[in-house]
């Protein structure tokens, strides 16, 4: 199963999910695979720390080999790059990214993703960090995946922003990826005592949006989780916060 975690706003814990995730699939006994599409890299950070800066190659090794003819293309596991963790392994971020778009974009090189994903073997799971924006990258990452989740701040800034994100995933699913799934809607940094979160998750619920039933709350411990490049579910397995994600994963499809 290949999932794209998207949201066109920054600041709602793409990097977050995606990294718990991914450890939690791992830590089970998937060979997972995360794919870091953010020039900003804190995905790539999170899980591999200290061997962020000696990862042999990127993402942009694999795009900028996409812009040359080649009979015989490395297969996309060689871009890849163990963590510290069983079973997890990453395809690093790279400021390179953005040099490389334009090019990218001219030669039309947003299939390539999707068809090297298509080759890829000995993953059970693969799950892609993106930036927050509608870019070539995203779209990539959007044509490649079988799922989207999309998560959400309880607040009506987002909530405005996100119907029309769910309208640019419906028409990029029409135009190039009939089969992507919007898998759900992860509402994150959760305040289940607070009244304007209780109502925007229920008026969202009352219009037939697909939220998912686990919510993710606040708390300084994910912010430990990254600096100490841990994710939760070894950091402090038994946290309120990492059974949250627990239950996220449990609710995903197989």
């Amino acid at each position: 199963m290949r999932r794209v975690v998207f949201n066109q706003k920054g600041g709602v814990g793409k990097t977050t999910i995606v990294c718990n995730l991914a450890a939690i699939a791992a830590a089970r006994g998937l060979r997972t695979l995360v794919i870091d599409l953010d020039t900003q890299g804190n995905s790539t950070q999170y899980l591999l720390g200290p061997l962020a800066q000696t990862a042999d190659r990127s993402i942009a090794d694999f795009f900028e080999s996409t812009l040359s003819f080649s009979i015989q293309s490395p297969p996309f596991m060689t871009y890849a790059t163990n963590s510290p963790y069983e079973n997890l392994d990453v395809v690093a971020a790279s400021t390179r990214l953005d040099d490389l778009q334009v090019k990218l974009e001219a030669k039309q090189k947003v299939q390539k993703l999707n068809q090297a994903l298509d080759k890829l073997k000995g993953y059970d799971a693969v799950f892609i960090d993106t930036p927050p924006a509608l870019n070539f990258y995203s779209r990539s990452a959007l044509i490649a995946a079988d799922r989207v989740l999309i998560p959400f701040d309880c607040d009506e800034f987002s909530r405005q922003a996100l119907y029309t994100l769910i309208d640019n995933i419906h028409e990029l699913r029409a135009d190039h990826n009939e089969d992507l799934k919007i898998e759900g809607i992860v509402v994150n940094q959760f305040q289940s005592r607070a009244k304007l979160p209780q109502r925007v998750v229920a008026e969202l619920k009352a219009e037939g949006q697909p939220l998912l039933d686990a919510a993710l709350s606040s708390s300084v411990r994910v912010k430990e989780s990254h600096e100490l490049h841990r994710p939760m579910i070894h950091l402090d397995p038994t946290h309120r916060v990492t059974q949250e994600y627990i239950a996220l994963f449990e609710s995903l499809g197989r």
